[in-house]
C-alpha cells in the first residue's frame, strides 16, 4: 500500500518537529534544575574567596583561574597544530592513503574516552617527562584531547573555500602560501572559530583527564608546574564525597552560565563576520 506523499511529508514533518521538541525540553530542563539549584549560592564572596574545610564553605577563587589557565594552555598548543594540519589536509597534500590514515586517526580520537588520555597524560608527562601533577601537563594533556576536533572542523571549513576563488588567485600571480592567507583562511574563520569553540566546551568540562594530570589544588597557580583544580573537578569532589551539594550545585551554575556565555559570543562573533563578508 502506497501511501500519499502528501500525508507521509507531513508525518515526517510531525515526529521531526517532536524530535526537536524533545531534545530541547531536555535541554532547557537541565539548564533550569541546575541554574535554580545554584544561582541562589552564587554572590561576589562565592566568587572571589578561597575554598575552605575542604570545600564546604568559602568560594571557588582558584578553581575559576584554573578553569580559564588550563584551557588556554590547551589552546596555545593545540590551536597552531590543529589548524596548520587541516591547512596541510586540504592544501598541500593529494587525496590518497596519506590523509585517509591521517583522519582516521583523528575520528578515532576523537572517540578515545577522557580517561585513556587522562591515563596516556599521567604515564607521558607527569612520569616519563617529570612534569608532575601541573598545568602544563594538564594543558598537553587537553591539547591531544581536542586536536581531533580542530584539525576535521578546520580541514571541512578551509575546504568548503570555492576552488574557483584559489584559480582566480593563483591567475593574479598570488603564491600559494598567500592564496592560502589572503583568500582561504579569511573565508574559512568561521568554521575555524566553530572547531574551536567546541574545543573550549570540552576543555572547560572535562573532569577524568584533569584529574590524573593536573592535580586538585586548591591554591592559585604562581608558575606552569604549579597543581590546579577545575571547576568540572572541584564539582566532583564535592558531590561525589558529599562535601557540600550546595556548593556543588553553585559551581556548577558557573559551569552552565560560563559555557552558554562562550556559546552566545561565538554565534554573535560569527554572525557579525558573516554578515560583513556577505
Amino acid at each position: 500500500m502506497r501511501i500519499d506523499p502528501k500525508v507521509s511529508q507531513r508525518i515526517m514533518v510531525t515526529v521531526l518537529s517532536l524530535a526537536t521538541g524533545l531534545a530541547l525540553v531536555i535541554l532547557f530542563f537541565i539548564i533550569i534544575f541546575i541554574l535554580s539549584k545554584g544561582i541562589p549560592v552564587l554572590n561576589w564572596k562565592f566568587l572571589s574567596t578561597f575554598p575552605s574545610k575542604m570545600g564546604k564553605a568559602g568560594g571557588i577563587l582558584p578553581t575559576i583561574a584554573g578553569t580559564f589557565i588550563l584551557t588556554l594552555v590547551a589552546l596555545v598548543f593545540a590551536v597552531p597544530l590543529g589548524v596548520g594540519a587541516a591547512i596541510y589536509l586540504a592544501e598541500y597534500i593529494r587525496e590518497g592513503k596519506t590523509t585517509k590514515i591521517v583522519r582516521f586517526g583523528a575520528d578515532c580520537l576523537a572517540g578515545i574516552p577522557s580517561i585513556i588520555f587522562g591515563l596516556f597524560g599521567f604515564i607521558l608527562f607527569v612520569v616519563i617527562l617529570k612534569m608532575g601533577w601541573s598545568i602544563l601537563s594538564g594543558g598537553l594533556t587537553l591539547a591531544f584531547m581536542v586536536l581531533p576536533t580542530i584539525i576535521r572542523t578546520s580541514e571541512e571549513a578551509v575546504k568548503s573555500v570555492p576552488y574557483s576563488w584559489r584559480e582566480v588567485s593563483l591567475s593574479l600571480g598570488a603564491t600559494k602560501w598567500e592564496t592560502i592567507r589572503k583568500v582561504v583562511l579569511p573565508n574559512a574563520v568561521p568554521g575555524i572559530l566553530t572547531g574551536i569553540i567546541l574545543s573550549v566546551g570540552r576543555s572547560i568540562g572535562e573532569t577524568a583527564a584533569i584529574i590524573f594530570t593536573a592535580g586538585s589544588s586548591l591554591r592559585l597557580p604562581t608558575s606552569l608546574f604549579d597543581s590546579v583544580r577545575t571547576m568540572s573537578v572541584h564539582f566532583y569532589i564535592l558531590s561525589r564525597e558529599g562535601i557540600s551539594m550546595k556548593n556543588a550545585y553553585g559551581t556548577a551554575a558557573v559551569l552552565v552560565i560560563l559555557i552558554l556565555a562562550i556559546n552566545l559570543a561565538a554565534y554573535w562573533i560569527l554572525h557579525r563576520f558573516t554578515k560583513r563578508n556577505t
